[in-house]
């Protein structure tokens, strides 16, 4: 599925557990973008397990599957899992380390 195609039904479903993602440079996350508009961008996108470092924009994601702990320097750990809504702060830099392969559904801005 495509940003056309989903922004265009009037209803879109995505089965984003077993939604073909696209693989990304780094060769450890994969991503599908639904939706892009200028207020922000809705997609499905997936990390394998290891370390990972980000800075990262606004966003709002829920957890469809798996495990990771986002930590931020002088803050408390956040261990996140399936069904977890997370927040996360433009600017905020993360240390994502990922015990089993997450899939996420997100809200960036």
């Amino acid at each position: 599925m495509t940003g056309a195609v989903w922004g265009a039904a009037p209803v879109s479903v995505v089965r984003a557990g077993a939604a073909a993602l696209v693989d990304e440079a780094d060769g450890a996350t994969r991503a599908l973008t639904l939706e892009e508009t200028p207020a922000g961008e809705v997609g499905i996108w997936e990390i394998d397990p290891g370390t990972a470092h980000d800075v990262e924009v606004d966003e709002v994601f829920v957890v469809l599957s798996g495990r990771a702990t986002i930590r931020v320097g002088g803050q408390p750990d956040a261990e996140v899992g399936p069904g977890d809504v997370v927040r996360l702060r433009a600017g905020t830099e993360t240390t994502w380390v990922v015990t089993e392969r997450l899939r996420k559904v997100y809200l960036a801005w």
